[in-house]
């Protein structure tokens, strides 16, 4: 079908809906991005819900499902937090004695004959320190709104996710209403295809996460490195954030080890390094590629723009979002483009 056949008033009409609706959602992106989550969690497991609706009610199916995950998380990552929880326990038991050898190397390191404290201005550190303490109190029902606001945060999208995978067929066939009768096919193998790709992204996520915790938290482990458990942790979690993630890791890894002593610093670091060099040149593009077949220059450029418009929540979709719009791209041009040239 060539692309002038496209054109006619009722393509046009869309068109415009479509672009005030992405104008819309732009306005109201954190709840839309609330929803997309929901949705990428939803298309995830929902191949098991099919599977087990043929045996019983789908809400069962979804139920059984959705407890199931949540089941699993619990038991594999509850040694750990078990674990590191205590490290943490150790870590703050310890800390003052960490601090003051961080203020004994700065009172004592000399910098080309000169000592440390001498380059800092310590008068501008003390108002800083004293609206700190002023402020303690309010920091910390600040930080139990976030928390409080977190977990509401997350039942919601749980519930979005429980009635994505109970309604699928019904959200779907609502969906494709929106759409003119000539376009109603390929508008439902765009969402199917979206669905495939962006379901396949948590899998992604969660093995390539694992790869990177795995061997981070072995190297640490064989380093008798102390609290290995806890950096190996901070590491997988921190993962999940592209770039950024990791580099914050690395931060705090050598913030916390680097009185060990500069060689096993040296191999901390080269540990870290590994587990990334692994993780992209081994796990990554296998699973990506099986999973979602995406570029890394365009993971890379929506990274970028979702940090800009959508936040921290962005940023960690955006995988997803790079291969919903590579879909709907390949959908509604490149392939009439090539149909028409051939």
């Amino acid at each position: 079908m060539a692309i002038k056949d496209y054109i006619t008033v009722k393509n046009v009409i869309f068109l415009i809906v479509a672009v005030l609706f992405v104008k819309f959602i732009s306005k109201i992106s954190g709840i839309a991005m609330m929803f997309f989550a929901s949705y990428v969690l939803a298309c995830s497991l929902s191949p098991l819900v099919e599977i087990l609706s043929k045996k019983m009610k789908r809400p069962m199916a979804a139920t059984v499902v959705m407890s199931g995950m949540f089941g699993i998380f619990i038991a594999f990552f509850l040694p750990i937090i078990v674990i590191a929880s205590r490290q943490i326990n150790s870590l703050i038991q310890i800390l003052p004695n960490h601090i003051n050898n961080i203020k004994t190397f700065i009172l004592n390191k000399t910098i080309l004959g000169q000592k440390i404290v001498d380059m800092i201005d310590i008068p501008s550190f003390i108002q800083p320190v004293s609206d700190f303490t002023t402020n303690l109190v309010n920091q910390s029902i600040t930080l139990t709104v976030g928390l409080a606001s977190a977990l509401i945060y997350i039942l919601t999208m749980c519930i979005i996710m429980y009635y994505f995978l109970v309604d699928k067929r019904l959200i779907r066939r609502g969906f494709l209403m929106l759409f003119p009768k000539e376009m109603k096919r390929k508008a439902d193998r765009i969402v199917e295809t979206v669905s495939k790709k962006i379901g396949g992204y948590i899998v992604a996520q969660g093995v390539t996460m694992l790869s990177v915790g795995i061997v981070f938290t072995i190297c640490l482990l064989l380093l008798k490195v102390d609290y290995a458990i806890l950096l190996g942790l901070i590491a997988t979690i921190l993962d999940i954030i592209p770039v950024i993630g990791p580099a914050i890791a690395l931060i705090i890894c050598i913030v916390m080890c680097y009185q060990i002593g500069p060689l096993t610093l040296l191999l901390i670091i080269a540990s870290f390094f590994l587990a990334q060099w692994v993780e992209n040149n081994f796990v990554r593009p296998y699973v990506f590629g099986k999973f979602m077949d995406v570029h890394p220059l365009l993971i890379f450029f929506s990274i970028f723009v979702t940090a800009k418009f959508l936040g921290v929540i962005g940023v960690i979709f955006a995988p997803a979002i790079a291969a919903t719009a590579c879909v709907i791209l390949d959908e509604l041009y490149i392939k009439p483009i090539n149909n028409e040239n051939v």
